[in-house]
């Protein structure tokens, strides 16, 4: 049969090692290591909500886009559906982009070699649409790798502080029992690992965040070669027509 005193003392110290007693037995460099770290892991969070939510949105809002014009992209004019989709809908910004420089050159096209310098000038209008907008969906992801790289030393430091600490509470009681060490050592341990719960995760999204505006680039890149296809086809049909001059 266990003995009382013993089971309350034990009931005693794990109330003392939770993670809120520690934060308030910890020293003020600790703590603020261990703020810096919560800080991080939910901007962490935050920032791999928001990303996952927007591609999910992107990656299904391409599929009907692409969908609703898939046999016939207009050239000359904004499709009605992706004139509907948000201003910052990346696949809707490459196609007005397109879209707005053959409308200002459809009347330059009074030979081949006009017809071709069209073609180049829509596709790095495109192409520079594409970057710019590619871009913005990578805002705040450089967040993820540097709290991914930067959290788990951040814990670390924490980690050495309160072992010091330890160690000079047994030098100031001349005392090397379990009891006098174990509370700092707790708190550096716990710093380690806040440390490695706001790294891990932003690691982990963050190549996953990367994959998908990766695949998600491909199906914008993808997008400007179906628009390049139907606008030759469409100039070639005008300049048959127009009676096309050959330059």
């Amino acid at each position: 049969m266990s003995d009382p005193a013993i089971g309350a003392a034990s009931a005693a110290v794990a109330h003392a090692l939770s993670p809120i007693e520690l934060f308030l037995q910890a020293d003020s460099i600790v703590k603020t290591v261990i703020v810096l770290l919560l800080l991080a892991s939910a901007w962490g969070w935050a920032v791999i909500a928001e990303k996952l939510i927007r591609l999910s949105l992107l990656h299904r809002r391409a599929s009907a886009l692409i969908a609703s014009v898939q046999n016939d992209l207009p050239v000359t004019e904004v499709a009605p559906a992706f004139a509907a989709a948000p201003a910052s809908d990346p696949l809707a910004q490459v196609y007005r982009a397109a879209v707005e420089e053959y409308q200002r050159s459809a009347d330059l096209v009074a030979s081949e070699g006009q017809r071709d310098a069209l073609q180049e000038r829509v596709h790095r209008v495109s192409v520079l649409a594409s970057a710019a907008a590619l871009d913005q969906l990578q805002q705040r992801l450089p967040a993820l790798a540097t709290i991914g790289a930067v959290g788990p030393f951040v814990g670390l430091f924490g980690t050495v502080w309160g072992i010091m600490n330890s160690f000079q509470g047994i030098a100031a009681s001349n005392n090397t029992s379990l009891a006098v060490v174990a509370p700092g050592i707790a708190e550096a341990l716990f710093a380690t690992a806040l440390g490695l719960v706001a790294a891990i995760p932003a690691v982990v999204f963050y190549n996953r965040i990367s994959g998908d505006i990766g695949a998600y680039g491909k199906r914008v890149t993808a997008f400007i070669g179906v628009f390049e296809v139907e606008l030759s086809r469409h100039l070639s049909r005008k300049g048959e027509r127009h009676g096309l001059r050959v330059a």
